[in-house]
C-alpha cells in the first residue's frame, strides 16, 4: 500500500484532536501527585529516568530540564550514569505498568533502596504497586484499541504527556524557586 499525503482539512483534524487530547489529558493529572513528585524530586541526592521506547525517549529530555535546573540527573542505561544508592529517586514511566523491562529496574531500585517514582495509566500494574509516588495518565496504552480514550495511535497520547508533564513541573519549580534562565543556560551543553 502506497502512502498518500495528507490533506489541509486532515492535517487541521488531527491538529485538533492531537490538541484536545493533550489539553484535557493534563487537566486530568493530580496536581498532588506532581507536588509530592517535586517533593521526592527535590530531596534526593540524585534523579534518575527511564522508560521504554516513546516514553523513554521522553524522559532522556526531561532529564535534560531538570539538570538544567540544577538536579544531578541522569538517564538509566547511560554508560556515564552512577549506580542508584539509597537518597536516589528514580522516575519510570510505563503506560500499562507491566513493561517487563520496566519492572524490573524497579524492583532493582527497590533493592538499592532508592525511591520510586511511577508514570502509568495503570493503578492496577505492578509499578504502581513497586513505587513510592504515583502519577496517573489518563491515556491508552500502546496496544489499547479504545478509541474513547484516545483517537492517537499506540499510547501516542500517553508518551506526549510524559513529556507535558514534566515540563509543567519543571516550570512550576523554576517558577517557585525563582530560578533565572541566565542561572540555568549556564548549564546548558556549550559544545553545540
Amino acid at each position: 500500500m502506497a502512502v498518500q499525503p495528507a490533506g489541509t482539512d486532515d492535517i487541521t483534524a488531527a491538529l485538533q484532536t492531537v490538541s484536545s487530547e493533550i489539553d484535557g489529558g493534563l487537566r486530568s493529572i493530580d496536581a498532588r501527585q506532581l507536588a509530592n513528585t517535586a517533593a521526592a524530586l527535590l530531596g534526593a541526592s540524585r534523579v534518575y529516568f527511564t522508560g521504554a521506547g516513546r516514553s523513554g525517549i521522553g524522559l532522556h529530555m526531561v532529564a535534560m530540564r531538570f539538570m538544567h535546573l540544577g538536579l544531578d540527573a541522569h538517564v538509566i542505561g547511560e554508560a556515564s550514569a552512577p549506580a542508584v544508592s539509597a537518597g536516589d529517586v528514580v522516575i519510570v514511566a510505563s503506560s500499562s505498568g507491566n513493561t517487563e523491562s520496566i519492572v524490573t529496574i524497579a524492583r532493582k531500585t527497590q533493592v538499592a533502596g532508592a525511591r520510586i517514582v511511577a508514570v502509568t495509566s495503570n493503578v492496577e500494574g505492578q509499578l504502581y504497586e513497586l513505587s513510592d509516588v504515583q502519577i496517573v495518565i489518563s491515556a491508552a496504552g500502546k496496544q489499547s484499541t479504545n478509541r474513547s480514550l484516545s483517537a492517537q495511535y499506540a499510547g501516542s497520547l500517553f508518551e506526549q504527556l510524559v513529556l507535558l508533564t514534566f515540563d509543567s513541573l519543571f516550570h512550576a519549580i523554576r517558577a517557585a524557586n525563582h530560578v533565572p534562565v541566565e542561572v540555568m543556560w549556564a548549564r546548558h551543553a556549550n559544545w553545540e
